[in-house]
């Protein structure tokens, strides 16, 4: 039997860092969102649990056996070995949770085999803040270090997105370093839309830091009329949403011509 799953690129839509906390991380509140495409898992039965990692990004993963591929297997009871081929097609720290939602996708590559234990969220939670969310990928809100998950009313879905990478890799645990403890706010509530256009990243300047080209992404992409324009997580990918396909395309076409070295792509918010 094979199974084939997307593991959706997840972008942050808005992302309030509000302190840091005793244990070394930050007491954040989130708007997850995810695009209808990103890498791509293959799971077939075997004697034992393999990982196989091909694509474009394959390379930035140094060993395809301690990735959150494997490591989710590991946490994961199931009677017989799977053994998955991941393509890899999402930078390595790009702020699209690429390893988490691999880990999501493996998760639900179980949960159709043989069910999930009970406890399957706290076992997410132990591979990293994203992964819980990337289970099921859907929007939602989060809230502590980001595993506390809350519904939220997605009026957004559906609509067309373009993720932009300048091929700069960003270290997620230095940006958080850099950031500078002041609290500019709870993040707004409401529906998708609602927090999307009052909220922000507070991520976005200690981001730049490390990698400077990401104004003259957020800026190119402005110029091309989106409805909303901002950057993922640490970053560096920023993501704009358009009220049509054929305004998404345009826009990426003339990207690609005045920056062909960036990396893109294009797909539906979820």
């Amino acid at each position: 039997m094979t199974i084939k799953e997307t593991a959706y690129a997840k972008i942050n839509l808005a992302l309030h860092v509000r302190r840091r906390r005793e244990d070394g991380y930050h007491e954040l509140e989130t708007l997850f969102a995810f695009v209808d495409c990103g890498d791509f898992l293959t799971a077939r039965s075997a004697q034992h649990d393999s990982v196989e990692t091909i694509g474009e990004f394959a390379g930035g993963i140094e060993n395809p056996f301690d990735n959150l591929v494997a490591k989710a297997l590991s946490v994961l009871p199931h009677p017989d070995g799977l053994a998955i081929t991941l393509e890899k097609n999402l930078p390595i720290a790009a702020g699209l949770g690429g390893g988490s939602a691999d880990a999501g996708a493996v998760f639900r590559i179980v949960r159709e085999r043989h069910g999930l234990p009970d406890d399957w969220r706290e076992r997410a939670a132990k591979l990293g803040a994203d992964v819980p969310a990337c289970v099921e990928s859907v929007a939602c809100i989060g809230r502590g270090t980001g595993t506390e998950l809350l519904p939220v009313k997605n009026d957004l879905s559906g609509m067309p997105v373009l993720l932009v990478n300048p091929r700069k890799p960003v270290s997620t645990g230095p940006v958080f370093a850099a950031w500078d403890g002041v609290d500019r706010g709870p993040m707004p509530e409401g529906t998708v839309d609602d927090i999307t256009r009052k909220g922000r990243n507070d991520l976005l300047f200690p981001a730049q830091q490390f990698c400077p080209e990401i104004a003259q992404v957020l800026e190119d992409m402005n110029d091309s009329d989106p409805y909303r324009v901002g950057m993922s997580g640490s970053g560096a990918t920023c993501w704009a949403i358009y009220k049509t396909a054929d305004h998404r395309d345009k826009a990426a076409r003339e990207l690609a011509e005045q920056e062909p070295q960036w990396w893109m792509m294009r797909g539906n918010l979820r």
